[in-house]
């Protein structure tokens, strides 16, 4: 239903186009990671990934579940809260992991929260946590990297600015692009994992943030 929901309301926000490497598929039981910019982007991503066909179980913030309607919606379709900074943070592994080995795909935001940052540019993802690297150790899942960008034309900043953003992207309607890689292996250590991971996403944020002419992208 979410993916439905946001394949519905984000073309009503922003123009979304989405490119694919050759050779990037979902197999059963894939992780996929994606870059977190802005409020917005997991609907970004959700749109993008069922025009492709692909509707991922989401890996999001516990509070998103105390919301009326969309915690009782979150909670029937099998999505994960995670808590963080709480004994119930490794709960929300255990039970993604038993989702990959049922071969359901599972999207998770590898920086664990959001960039402090006020301004709508584009930058590269910041410092991945261990929760890829864990999940992928424990179920050999492979990881489709997952770039997003312009999310943060529509909502960024401060609360005031994001209101607004939300309030004034219809009539604006700034372009968003996602891209998916090429599934990767992760091997080693969790930090070799976890740098695999990373570099592969931000390969592919890159090739989004260049379909959108931003400098963070086309001057690297």
């Amino acid at each position: 239903m979410l993916s439905r929901i946001a394949s519905t309301l984000v073309p009503a926000f922003g123009r979304l186009s989405v490119t694919v490497d050759p050779g990037a598929e979902f197999t059963p039981g894939s992780l996929i990671v994606a870059n977190h910019t802005s409020l917005m982007d997991p609907a970004v991503v959700l749109a993008a990934l069922h025009r492709l066909g692909t509707e991922p179980l989401i890996m999001a913030a516990a509070g998103l579940w105390r919301t009326p309607l969309l915690g009782r919606a979150l909670t029937r379709e099998g999505h994960v809260p995670v808590y963080r900074g709480d004994r119930r943070a490794a709960a929300a592994l255990d039970t993604a992991a038993e989702q990959l080995e049922r071969g359901r795909l599972v999207l998770i935001y590898a920086e664990g929260g959001l960039p402090s940052r006020k301004d709508v540019a584009e930058a590269a993802p910041g410092t991945f946590r261990s929760g890829v690297a864990r999940l992928v150790e424990r179920t050999g899942s492979p990881v489709v990297p997952v770039g997003q960008a312009g999310a943060r034309r529509i909502t960024s900043g401060s609360i005031a600015k994001q209101v607004a953003g939300m309030a004034t992207a219809p009539l604006r309607r700034p372009t968003l692009h996602v891209h998916v890689g090429t599934p990767v292996e992760l091997t080693g250590d969790h930090a070799e994992r976890t740098t695999v991971a990373h570099t592969a996403v931000t390969a592919a944020w890159r090739t989004a943030a260049s379909r959108l002419g931003e400098p963070a992208a086309l001057a690297a």
